[in-house]
């Protein structure tokens, strides 16, 4: 039988512990670091995801914006051009051009027709509403001819 008590034994024994302690915490901080290393990565790809798809979006607003813009430009194109402004001003503002006559010509008024009524049922009440004519608005008259300055 071997006696454990003896001085190099009880050393040797207490530097153990102390190298076993101290693995034992390294492996807590690895650990530790691992879960923290994992987590980031899962954060990191959950936004990269995130990013791609708002990418997307204002991609395709961008492209949409683009389109309006030059609907936009051919319109400004259209309606700046001197025939334009010219049909403009002798349909809607009623104006003539130069060593010309304007003549205006009124047409027949109708009479206002009487609002048609609809019934409505709801909730066992009998309620009366009329349909409102809604006002047309007009548009300026814009030739289909543009010349191209």
């Amino acid at each position: 039988m071997k006696n454990t008590n003896t001085p190099k034994n009880k050393k040797a024994e207490k530097y153990n512990r102390k190298i076993g302690f101290y693995y034992s915490f390294l492996t807590v901080v690895l650990l530790f670091c691992l879960i923290q290393i994992g987590w980031g990565a899962i954060l990191n790809i959950t936004k990269i995801i995130s990013y791609h798809g708002k990418s997307i979006i204002l991609e395709n607003h961008l492209k949409q914006v683009k389109m309006r813009n030059q609907d936009l430009k051919s319109e400004k194109k259209m309606v700046t051009s001197d025939n334009s402004l010219e049909g403009i001003a002798r349909n809607n503002l009623k104006m003539a051009g130069q060593d010309e006559v304007l003549i205006i010509i009124n047409k027949k008024v109708e009479k206002p027709q009487p609002k048609k009524h609809f019934w409505d049922f709801k909730k066992g009440k009998q309620e009366k509403t009329t349909q409102e004519d809604i006002p047309l608005t007009e548009k300026p008259y814009i030739p289909e001819e543009v010349d191209e300055e």
